[in-house]
Order: C-alpha cells, then structure tokens, then sequence
C-alpha cells in the first residue's frame, strides 16, 4: 500500500533542500497574508462575491500556514490549507478573470499562485524533511 502521508525517510540534502523551500515559500505567504489577516473577513472588495468566512480562511491559511512551513509544524495540514487557497487562486484568474498565465506587459496573472500551488503539493507528498518541528514532535513519521 501507498504511503502518500507518510513520505520516506529523505537525505539530508534533500531535506536541506525541502528546509530552504519552507522558508523562502513560507516568508512570501507571511508577506501575502499578513494585510488579510489584520481584516479576515473583508480584504476582498464586496464585488468579488468571496462570503466573509470564505475570506478569512485564506487569509488564515496563508498566514498561519506561512508561519507552520517555515517552523516545519503541521505541515500537511498547512500544505493541504494552502493548496486548496491556490487552487482556488488559480482557477479565479485562469477560468473566471481570464487572466494569463505570465503579464508580460505587468498585470495580473496566475504564474504565482500556480507556482505556489506546486510548492503546496510537493510539501504534502515529500513532508517538511528531517529539519522541522514535524520531526521533532513525531519522529521518523515526518
């Protein structure tokens, strides 16, 4: 049987490489989600149509899931937090804005949050790597 939640004991390079990633990703989503996370529940304009709750759990996610990739703390959880926000992120610009995938020109687009997206769903499948508060707490499980 496939462990997809119990990834493999990795390298230290690697998780080196996985510890790099969870900072750099994880101080962007602090940078992202810190102006959502001072007003949760109306960072969108009304016209967005995104309810309040809906609002305030990506700005939760992004936010408080920056903080766990970079401490390495319950990070499944976070990664599949941030994921879903993405996946949401992606099909607004892509499907309902109609955005394109690079603005050359500036503008928006969905290149960040698909690369965001890919980051989440590494960081679900690989774990946080031997370097984490994960690890720590519940042993070679991380």
């Amino acid at each position: 049987m496939i462990r997809v939640f119990q990834p493999p004991r990795l390298s230290a390079g690697v998780s080196a490489g996985l510890l790099v990633l969870r900072l750099l990703a994880g101080l962007a989503f602090l940078y992202h989600g810190y102006p959502k996370i001072q007003n949760p529940f109306g960072w969108m304009p009304p016209s967005s149509g995104f309810p309040g709750v809906f609002q305030a759990l990506a700005a939760v996610s992004e936010f408080g899931g920056g903080l766990a990739w970079m401490l390495g703390l319950l990070t499944p959880m976070a990664s599949f937090g941030l994921a879903c926000t993405m996946a949401v992120a992606v099909w607004m610009h892509a499907a309902v804005l109609h955005d394109p995938f690079v603005a050359l020109q500036g503008g928006r687009s969905w290149e960040l949050a698909g690369v965001y997206l890919c980051v989440a769903v590494l960081l679900l499948l690989a774990g946080p790597g031997r370097f984490s508060v994960d690890r720590v707490v519940f042993g070679e499980k991380a």
